[in-house]
């Protein structure tokens, strides 16, 4: 029997990024094609049957994009962006987290199901110059691409602008048995992407760039490679793609038409294969996609497409034939009822520009805004209360928790949607219902996922608690934080720049 192709975007085309009044288009680069650059796999530190260690560091660098002077970047163990982590389901983690750069950070692991907040590495969580922050975990969720980012609020765009961002991949016995490319490198290939200005000398530029509605390049940046190709030496390959853009969204297709397949969305592998040959990818979401090149001979070429910019050329080798098929059931995802008795929580994405907000009301980090007992089982039903004429998308995310997609206005969800998520695209005038469940407690974020509009207040905190073991946090404040950065910028606390703030 054929496979249904999906050949649509499936969110509201009158919302795409292309209608924003400040919409930046891609540029077709002029630079002759290079190799794809693959992160190298960050090496642990030691490593047992039952513990890793690791040591990520944040540090400054220079980085060659553009014929030229080279451009000041940020990155982890890596000029820009980062070297790809693997952690392992049941494994206890162990981290040095480094800061060598001339502020504040944090680390974030966006994705993952750790203890909030300092272990999550949101803003309550600063790792200050020149020290050395400690932080362990177990992992203890199913196999998944997820990454890292520095989320220091208010600064948070600007310091992944910078480059701070890297893969997380993780593994465990399911996935290991399923019939796909897992040669890192060769056949499971990470896929970052992101979009750049390019100023004076080839340097980034953010505050001239800044636009409260999301920061957009001209230039794509595919693992920041400008323009890149890749040698496809198998049959099948496997990309996991990041959109680890500040504000874009990326609507993927290959030049041809090629159908690929989804495998897996933001926490893992999907109960089932999704064939498409259009797919749109929103801020901070990961998508798993096969591959199949077997109907292309050596010396042929395909090309990775945003709309009509071309982002990565597949040039095809000699490869031994592959007539291995994916199963039409891959992996089962949990199904918990809702606790009962437990209300629905309603919660409301509002504005744009400078005027976004959560719930009507702007973020502040010693406010607790919600709170959920460990282990409940909760809907949540997300509004974009957008214009449906001259909205955005808002990416909605929650820290500390994978959770499914329920219902979109009421509706069913997009076929790609029934997987483990923790970030969802909602469309002007939508409600999108999800299933939430924290399996630890701490104080966790949620917010849309363009980073100016977290950085601008469109965040709000929920505290994931146990009555019987009733804990309490030390949550950072502005004051402390703007102080902090004064210092290190070297001046007045009133003349730090924080947009959006």
């Amino acid at each position: 029997m054929a496979k249904k192709v999906y050949t649509d975007y499936f969110f509201d085309e009158p919302a795409y990024n292309t209608h924003d009044g400040g919409y930046i288009p891609l540029v077709t680069p002029q630079l002759a094609p290079q190799p794809l650059a693959i992160p190298p796999l960050l090496q642990p530190d030691k490593q047992t049957a039952t513990d890793d260690y690791y040591t990520v560091k944040a540090e400054t660098s220079e980085t060659q994009f553009l014929p030229g002077k080279k451009t000041k970047t940020w990155g982890y163990n890596a000029g820009f962006l980062g070297q790809t982590i693997v952690f392992h389901n049941g494994k206890q983690t162990h981290i040095d987290l480094k800061n060598a750069l001339p502020e504040l950070t944090t680390f974030h692991w966006h994705g993952l199901n750790v203890p909030g907040p300092i272990t999550d590495g949101g803003c309550h969580a600063p790792v200050y110059p020149g020290k050395t922050n400690h932080i362990d975990f177990k992992v203890m969720q199913p196999a998944a691409t997820t990454w890292l980012h520095a989320h220091p609020c208010p600064s948070t765009a600007t310091q992944v602008w910078k480059g701070l961002a890297a893969m997380v991949i993780i593994q465990d016995d399911v996935e290991a048995q399923l019939p796909l490319p897992r040669n890192y490198g060769v056949d499971d290939i990470p896929l970052v992407l992101q979009d750049r200005e390019f100023h004076a000398d080839n340097q980034f530029d953010y505050r001239a760039d800044y636009d409260p509605d999301g920061v957009q390049g001209h230039t794509a940046l595919i693992n920041g490679t400008i323009n890149p190709y890749f040698e496809v030496t198998t049959q099948r390959i496997r990309l996991r793609i990041l959109n680890g853009s500040n504000r874009r969204e990326w609507r993927l297709h290959f030049d041809d038409g090629l159908t690929f397949a989804q495998v897996g969305s933001d926490g893992g592998i999907m109960p089932a294969p999704v064939y498409l040959s259009k797919l749109m990818i929103t801020c901070a979401e990961r998508d798993e996609i096969v591959i199949d090149f077997g109907q292309y001979q050596p010396g042929d070429e395909v090309t990775l497409m945003s709309d009509e910019t071309p982002l990565c050329h597949f040039r095809i080798k000699s490869f031994a034939p592959d007539n291995t098929t994916l199963p039409d059931h891959l992996v089962d995802i949990p199904d918990e009822a809702p606790t009962p008795g437990v209300p629905v929580r309603k919660i409301t994405m509002d504005g744009m520009d400078e005027e976004v907000a959560m719930d009507g009301k702007k973020f502040d980090m010693e406010r607790i805004d919600a709170r959920q007992k460990v282990n409940d089982v909760v809907i949540w039903e997300i509004t974009n209360t957008n214009s449906t004429k001259n909205g955005m998308v808002h990416p909605f995310h929650v820290h500390g928790t994978q959770f499914t997609v329920l219902a979109r206005n009421d509706g069913p969800v997009y076929p790609n949607e029934h997987g483990l998520k923790d970030t969802v695209g909602v469309n002007p005038g939508e409600t999108v219902r999800i299933k939430v469940k924290f399996d630890l407690t701490g104080v966790y974020m949620y917010h849309c996922h363009i980073i100016e509009h977290e950085d601008g207040g469109m965040m709000a905190q929920i505290e994931s608690y146990d009555p019987d073991h009733p804990q309490t946090y030390h949550l950072m404040d502005m004051t402390t934080l703007r102080n902090a950065f004064a210092e290190e910028q070297g001046v007045k606390p009133e003349d730090v720049w924080m947009p959006g703030m």
